[in-house]
């Protein structure tokens, strides 16, 4: 399995409108991205000053189910938009 893990820190000015709208946008790709073991999206919720505003936690069952949806283009148009309201994304890949 690979566990792959992403964060957003967004920027002052995206509105909280922006923010449920990149979760829900998030939300809505195993529906439509196949080979999704298991996909998880959400808020922060203890505010630290380390915290990231969200982050998603998805599994696949191997590097070429994470390639399918890395490329596929519902993805590709949620990526641009989270890159377009954060001032900082993160990421890790790594195998279970």
């Amino acid at each position: 399995m690979l566990t792959h893990i992403v964060c957003w820190k967004y920027k002052e000015e995206t509105t909280e409108q922006q923010r449920e709208d990149h979760i829900s946008r998030l939300r809505s790709l195993p529906d439509v991205i196949p080979n999704i073991v298991s996909f998880n999206v959400g808020s922060d919720i203890l505010h630290l000053e380390r915290s990231f505003d969200s982050g998603l936690v998805a599994v696949y069952p191997d590097r070429e189910a994470l390639d399918v949806y890395t490329d596929h283009p519902a993805h590709q148009e949620v990526a641009a938009l989270g890159k377009q309201i954060s001032e900082k994304v993160v990421s890790v890949d790594f195998l279970s």
